[in-house]
């Protein structure tokens, strides 16, 4: 079993306030004999008469030595994750969640927002002692 990332529980109660309800903790996918296993599963119900909208969150601290090799891990990962999500739930959107902090001294930089764009990155923003949730960037 995968050990939880450090703000995993901060995400979870931010998506909570935002009116989501926690599906899956984790999201587990068994593909050809391999385990994936997402961070959350939600989803939120828009209205009696709207089909619910469903996301799978993918959460990086960026706590590491290096923020460029924690952002190759994360890319990476998400990269996998959606093409899995792709296969088995093709409905639900992956968005890769980062702190406030790391999204404005790291993911902001010119060159990693070619890459954001490239990859067509999706990304939820959160406040980790606030427990909310920023922005979204699709």
């Amino acid at each position: 079993m995968s050990a939880k990332d450090f703000f995993h529980n901060a995400v979870k109660l931010a998506l909570e306030k935002d009116g989501w309800l926690i599906t899956d903790d984790p999201l587990i996918f068994l593909v050809d004999t391999i385990e994936f296993r997402l961070d959350l599963g939600a989803e939120r119900v828009l209205g009696a008469e709207k089909e619910g909208e469903k996301i799978a969150v993918e959460i990086k601290s960026f706590l590491g030595k290096s923020a460029i090799s924690e952002f190759h891990t994360a890319l990476g990962q998400t990269l996998n994750y959606r093409s899995i999500l792709r296969k088995e739930e093709p409905d639900r959107i992956l968005y890769l969640a980062i702190s406030y902090e790391i999204y404005t001294a790291f993911f902001l930089i010119p060159v990693i927002q070619e890459i954001i764009a490239e990859h067509k990155l999706k990304l939820l923003i959160f406040e980790s002692s606030k427990q909310e949730i920023i922005l979204w960037k699709e």
